[in-house]
C-alpha cells in the first residue's frame, strides 16, 4: 500500500473515521481534547485491505511502521516492551461502522516468564501479575491460536469448585500458577508448539488475528443483516494496558449517557472493583450498578460523571464509554455513538433537539426507519428466558402467541368462540384469509419473505414467520414436529415475526405503545419529505388504521381479496363455473353489490385521499379448490357411493379446475388478459367502484372527497392498455351519465413486466397514471419465482456475495431499478402530468424509497404498519438529496 500505515492517537481525530475506524478516531478525538486517554496508535482500515491482498501476511514496511510506534510508546510510557517496567498492550478491532462484539480483542499482550516477574516486583502483587498472565494466555488462545474458550473456562471451573471459590477474583497465587501451567499444557496439545513467548511475535500475531476477525462468520452475518459493506475493513488499534485489576481502589466499568433502553437522561451503566475489561461482560461476575461507585470511589465517580457530560456535549449524541481506574486514576478506553432501541432512539433524538444539541434535520437522520417497526408491534419482552425450537424466516413483525390450528376455518372458527390462535401451514393462499385475520400470527413451512403469507401479514399487521423448514405439518393428522418432538393441533406456541423464532408457550409480551416523540419526529419527517406516502389496504378497518398511522390515501387496494369470505367465494365460485354468459353475468350481479359496499366503506375512510384499486388481478383457479385436495375427494366419493348429484358436482368443479389449471399461472391468464377474455368481470368491478362514488355523493360526501384511480394490472402491451381504458371509461362515463353526476376519476396501469417498461411511453398514452408492482417486476427482470428461490438458493446467492441483498427486499438498482427509471423517463415525456407511485413490497423499505424519491416518483405505498417507516424514510432521502 501506499502512504502512512499506522497513526499515534495524537495525530488523528474524529474526522478520520473511515481510516482509523471508529474506536482509533475517537480515541484520537479524546486526546486531541485532553482527556484521560492511555497512549497508543492505530493501524489504519487501509493496511487491513491491503493485508488481505498480500494474502494475509504482514509486509516488512507495515512491520517496520509498527516498531517505530513502538518505541514512541515505549518513551512516552517510560516502559520498554519485552523488558524490565514491562509494557503491556491492548490489541483491539476497530472498524469505521460500529459492530459491538462481532471481531476480536486480546489484552496483557507483551507477558511472558520473564516479563511477569518484572510486573510482580515492580508492583509488589504477584498475585496481580499471575492474574494478568492467565488472562492473557486465555484471550490469546482463543483468539489468535483458535483454541475453543471452554477448554480454559473448564481449567478456571476446577480450580474455584476445589477451593469453593465464587469468582476469579478470590483465587490466590498458588491457584492462579497452576492454571497458567494447564493453560501452556492445552495450548501444546491443540497446537503442537509452546506459547509464544516473543512479545513482538505475540503482537504480529495479534495484528493479524484482529485483521482475520474482519471476516468470521459472525462479523458476516453482522454485516449482511446491518447492511455494512464488506469492503471497510478493520483498523487495528494497539493501546498501553492499564489495570483494573491492582487492588480495591482500582476496576473497570461500561457506561451510557442516557438508558439505552427507553432514552431517558440521566447515566446508566455497571462496574466491577478489582476487574479488567472482560469480567464486566463475561458473567462470572455480577456488575454492580455505577451509582454504586459514589460510594466505592468517590472522587472517581464525580470526575466520571463530569467526563459524560463532556463527551456528550461533544458528539451530541448519546456515548457508550468504556472506563478502567488503576489505582484511584481513571482512564476512558472508548466512547462511541451508544447502540440503542428504536424507543430509545426517538427520545434521544427528540429531547436532543429540544436541548439545543441538534437540529431537526439531524433528529431525523439519526432514526433507522426499519427499527420502528419495534414500535409498531407487540414483541416479547427481552430477558424473558424462552427458548426457540426453530427459526424460519421474519416474514412480518411482531410478536404472537396462540394455539395452533391447521386451517382457515378453525382459525376462525375458534377465533370467534375468543380464542386466540396461530394458523399454521405449509403454504398460504388466498382461500386462506379470513383464517389469516382471524389469527394472531401466521407460521408456514414453506414460502419466502414476499409469499402470500407474508404480504396478506404485513398489510394485516399479524406477525408472520415463513419457510420454517424445521416444521414438519402433518395435515391429516393435525399435529406438527419439531426435531423430533410431537405437538398436537391445540398446542400453545409464540412465534416472533422480527427473528423468525418459534417458541413453545407464551413469553410475556410488551404492546406497542406509539411514544409523543414518535408523533413529534413523525411530524418534522412529514415538513421535510418530497415523496408522498400512501397504504396498501383492502378494507376500511386497514384504511382507517393506515390514515391514523399519516397515510395519504390508498396505493394499492387488491379487490381479489374482497372476494374471499365464506359467503363471497361459493358467488365467484358460481361465476367462474358458469356454463352461458348468462350464468356468469347472473354471479357478476349478485357479487356487484358486495362490491359495491366495500369501496363505499374504503371511500368514506379515506374521504378526500386518492384511492388506487387494482382490477381483478391473479389467476381464475385461485379461487377454486385445491386441485390434489379435489381428486382425492372425488376418489373418495366414487369408493363410498356418494349420490349422483353431489358427486357429479364434484367431478365437474374438477374439470373446471383442470381446465383452468396452467403450467406457469403467474405468467399466465391473470391480470389485464382475464379482462379482455372475461370482459363482464372488470365491467362488473367498474360498475361496484362508480356507483359506490355515486352513492356516497348522495349521502352528503363531496366530489373533491371521493377519488377513485382505477388500474389495469399486468399490461405489457399498449393495445392492451388502449382497449381496456376504452371500456372502463366507457362504463364510468354512462353511469355518471345516467345519474347525472359526476366525479373526477383517473385510469392508468400497474407496471410489472420488462416490456411494459421498455415501452412506457405508449402506454402513457392511454394511461393517466403508473404505479410500479416491483414485486412481480422483480420476478420477470430475474426470472426468479421468488416463492421458490427463497427458500432454494437466494441464500447461497447472499452467502457467497453473488447478490449484495435480496432484491425482493430491496430494490435491485442496477436491473429493475434502471427499467423503472426507463419507465420514468418515457411515460413523463409522453404525458408530462403522468402520477407515478409504487405499490411493491420496496415501498416500505428505506434503501428502496431513497431509490424512489431520486428517480423521481410522487409517492411510496406500502402495507399500513409500515407507513411510518416510509414517512422517516423519504425525509431521509430527501435530506441526503439535499446534502
Amino acid at each position: 500500500m501506499s502512504g502512512r500505515a499506522v497513526f499515534r492517537f495524537s495525530e488523528g481525530g474524529s474526522e478520520m473515521r473511515d481510516l482509523l475506524g471508529g474506536k482509533g478516531a475517537n480515541l484520537a478525538e479524546m486526546t486531541r481534547l485532553g482527556l484521560p486517554v492511555p497512549p497508543g496508535f492505530v493501524i489504519t482500515t487501509e493496511a487491513c485491505n491491503s493485508y488481505f491482498d498480500a494474502g494475509r501476511r504482514l509486509w516488512p514496511a507495515l512491520k517496520e511502521e509498527i516498531e517505530q510506534e513502538l518505541l514512541h510508546l515505549e518513551r512516552s510510557t517510560g516502559r520498554k516492551f519485552g523488558g524490565a517496567s514491562p509494557l503491556l498492550l491492548s490489541v483491539r478491532s476497530g472498524a469505521a461502522v460500529s459492530m459491538p462484539g462481532m471481531m476480536d480483542t486480546v489484552l496483557n499482550l507483551g507477558l511472558n516468564r520473564r516479563t511477569v516477574e518484572s510486573l510482580a516486583a515492580e508492583t509488589a502483587d504477584r498475585r496481580f501479575a499471575l492474574d494478568c498472565h492467565r488472562r492473557f494466555i486465555q484471550m490469546f488462545g482463543n483468539v489468535v491460536l483458535g483454541i475453543e474458550h471452554r477448554q480454559f473456562e473448564l481449567v478456571l471451573e476446577e480450580a474455584r469448585q476445589k477451593r469453593s471459590l465464587d469468582s476469579d477474583a478470590a483465587l490466590n497465587e498458588a491457584d492462579l500458577a497452576a492454571i497458567i501451567g494447564r493453560f501452556f499444557e492445552i495450548v501444546l496439545a491443540a497446537t503442537g508448539k509452546e506459547f509464544p513467548d516473543d512479545p513482538t511475535e505475540q503482537l504480529y500475531l495479534a495484528v493479524e488475528a484482529v485483521f482475520n476477525s474482519w471476516n468470521t462468520p459472525r462479523a458476516l452475518v453482522y454485516r449482511r443483516a446491518n447492511r455494512i459493506p464488506d469492503h471497510l475493513g478493520t483498523a487495528v488499534t494497539v493501546q498501553a494496558m492499564v489495570y483494573g485489576n491492582l487492588g480495591d481502589d482500582s476496576g473497570t466499568g461500561v457506561a451510557f449517557t442516557r438508558s439505552p433502553a427507553d432514552g431517558e437522561k440521566g447515566v446508566y451503566g455497571e462496574y466491577l472493583l478489582n476487574a479488567q475489561g472482560e469480567d464486566v461482560v463475561a458473567g462470572i461476575r455480577t456488575p454492580r450498578p455505577l451509582k454504586e461507585l459514589s460510594s466505592a470511589l468517590p472522587e472517581v465517580y464525580r470526575q466520571f460523571i463530569g467526563l459524560c457530560s463532556r463527551l456528550e456535549e461533544h458528539y451530541r449524541d448519546m456515548q457508550d464509554i468504556e472506563f478502567t481506574i488503576e489505582k484511584g486514576k481513571l482512564y476512558l478506553l472508548q466512547t462511541r455513538s451508544g447502540k440503542r432501541t428504536a424507543a430509545a432512539a426517538v427520545k434521544i433524538a427528540v429531547d436532543l433537539v429540544k436541548e439545543g444539541k441538534i437540529s431537526r434535520a439531524d433528529a431525523l437522520r439519526r432514526v433507522d426507519p426499519a427499527g420502528l417497526d419495534q414500535l409498531l408491534h407487540p414483541r416479547f419482552e427481552p430477558g424473558a428466558g424462552f427458548d426457540a425450537v426453530a427459526r424460519g424466516l421474519p416474514a412480518s413483525p411482531g410478536a404472537a402467541s396462540g394455539k395452533i390450528v391447521f386451517d382457515a376455518d378453525r382459525a376462525q372458527e375458534r377465533a370467534r368462540a375468543g380464542e386466540k390462535v396461530l394458523l399454521v401451514r405449509p403454504e398460504t393462499t388466498p382461500d386462506d384469509i379470513h383464517g389469516i385475520y382471524a389469527a394472531q400470527g401466521i407460521l408456514t413451512s414453506r414460502g419466502g419473505m414476499t409469499s402470500h403469507a407474508a404480504v396478506i401479514a404485513r398489510g394485516a399487521g399479524k406477525p408472520c414467520v415463513c419457510g420454517c423448514e424445521a416444521l414438519k405439518i402433518d395435515l391429516e393428522g393435525r399435529r406438527i414436529a419439531i426435531k423430533g418432538e410431537e405437538y398436537p393441533e391445540g398446542a400453545l406456541f409464540s412465534i416472533d415475526g422480527a427473528t423468525g423464532e418459534v417458541i413453545p408457550g407464551q413469553p410475556p409480551l410488551i404492546d406497542p405503545r406509539p411514544t409523543p416523540e414518535l408523533r413529534e419526529l413523525l411530524t418534522w419527517a412529514d415538513e421535510s419529505r418530497r415523496l408522498g406516502v400512501r397504504a396498501n389496504a383492502d378494507t376500511p378497518a386497514d384504511a382507517r388504521r393506515a390514515l391514523e398511522l399519516g397515510a395519504e390515501g390508498i396505493g394499492l387496494c387488491r379487490t381479489e381479496h374482497m372476494f374471499m369470505g365464506k359467503k363471497r367465494l361459493p358467488l365467484m365460485r358460481r361465476m367462474i363455473l358458469a356454463d352461458s354468459d348468462a350464468e356468469r353475468e347472473e354471479a357478476l350481479q349478485a357479487l356487484l353489490p358486495i362490491q359495491r359496499e366495500d369501496f363505499k366503506g374504503i371511500f368514506r375512510a379515506m374521504a378526500g385521499y386518492p384511492v388506487t384499486i387494482r382490477l381483478l388481478d391473479p389467476p381464475l383457479h385461485e379461487f377454486l379448490p385445491d386441485r390434489s385436495a379435489l381428486l382425492l375427494e372425488v376418489d373418495r366419493l366414487r369408493r363410498e357411493g356418494a349420490p349422483a348429484g353431489l358427486l357429479q358436482e364434484k367431478e365437474a368443479l374438477l374439470q373446471k379446475v383442470r381446465d383452468l389449471t396452467e403450467l406457469n399461472p403467474m405468467l399466465g391468464q391473470r391480470g389485464c388478459r382475464l379482462g379482455l377474455l372475461y370482459p363482464e368481470i372488470y365491467r362488473m368491478q367498474v360498475e361496484a367502484i362508480i356507483t359506490a362514488a355515486l352513492e356516497l355523493l348522495e349521502e352528503g360526501l363531496s366530489p373533491e372527497q371521493i377519488r377513485p384511480e382505477i388500474m389495469v394490472p399486468l399490461v405489457g402491451h399498449a393495445e392492451e392498455m388502449k382497449r381496456l381504458r376504452k371500456r372502463v371509461a366507457a362504463v364510468a362515463e354512462k353511469l355518471m351519465e345516467g345519474r347525472g353526476e359526476r366525479i373526477a376519476y383517473r385510469i392508468g396501469t400497474m407496471i410489472e413486466l420488462p416490456r411494459a417498461c421498455l415501452l412506457a411511453g405508449e402506454l402513457a398514452e392511454s394511461a393517466e397514471f403508473f404505479s410500479f408492482g416491483t414485486n412481480d417486476l422483480t420476478q420477470t427482470t430475474f426470472g426468479f419465482s421468488r416463492d421458490d428461490v427463497e427458500s432454494k438458493f437466494l441464500p447461497l446467492y447472499l452467502d457467497k456475495g453473488i447478490l449484495k441483498a435480496n432484491p425482493f427486499m430491496e430494490i435491485d438498482r442496477d436491473g429493475v431499478g434502471r427499467l423503472v427509471r426507463e419507465a420514468i423517463a418515457q411515460g413523463r415525456q409522453a404525458r408530462p402530468d403522468l402520477k407515478l407511485g409504487i405499490c411493491g413490497e420496496h415501498g416500505g423499505d428505506p434503501a428502496s424509497i431513497e431509490f424512489f424519491h431520486e428517480a423521481g416518483l410522487d409517492y411510496v405505498s406500502c402495507s399500513p404498519y409500515r407507513v411510518p417507516i416510509a414517512r422517516l424514510a423519504a425525509a431521509q432521502a430527501a435530506a441526503i438529496r439535499k446534502d
